[in-house]
């Protein structure tokens, strides 16, 4: 299986992430998965997220994650990136693409490494509230 795993403060451009996906030719399901920053968080209005990190930890942990997937689906590719720093409401702060030979188990693979990210990888994020002008 092919893994991919960017931590970064850089922006997720998805055109240019779909220029480095893997041969296809023995796929029947290509899953991307793009979580973007909300402008409310718990009833508050924000303007951002900054999302801070382990890093070796958080690695270590995604790869554990690639690990049980490999050992449950037949994936061909994981690819992951997640932004650190401060991500602005309305832009991406994590893409997942998942390629295998079946959709059902491309979804299942997407969802679980998702479930588990939010479960074990140490990374955090603080809400950034805008300010209004009264």
């Amino acid at each position: 299986m092919k893994r991919e795993l960017t931590i970064t403060r850089e922006g997720i451009d998805e055109s240019a992430l779909a220029h480095g996906r893997a041969q296809l030719s023995k796929s029947g399901a290509v899953i991307v998965f793009l979580g973007v920053v909300r402008d409310e968080e718990d009833s508050n209005v924000i303007s951002a997220i900054e999302y801070e990190t382990f890093e070796a930890m958080a690695r270590h942990q995604f790869e554990k994650i690639f690990d049980q997937i490999e050992q449950r689906w037949p994936i061909q590719s994981i690819r992951l990136r997640h932004r650190i720093g401060r991500v602005e409401a309305g832009a991406a702060s994590l893409w997942v693409e998942v390629i295998a030979p079946h959709r059902g188990e491309a979804f299942a693979a997407c969802q679980f490494a998702i479930d588990e990210m939010k479960r074990v990888v140490p990374i955090w994020k603080k809400p950034i509230s805008e300010k209004r002008n009264e």
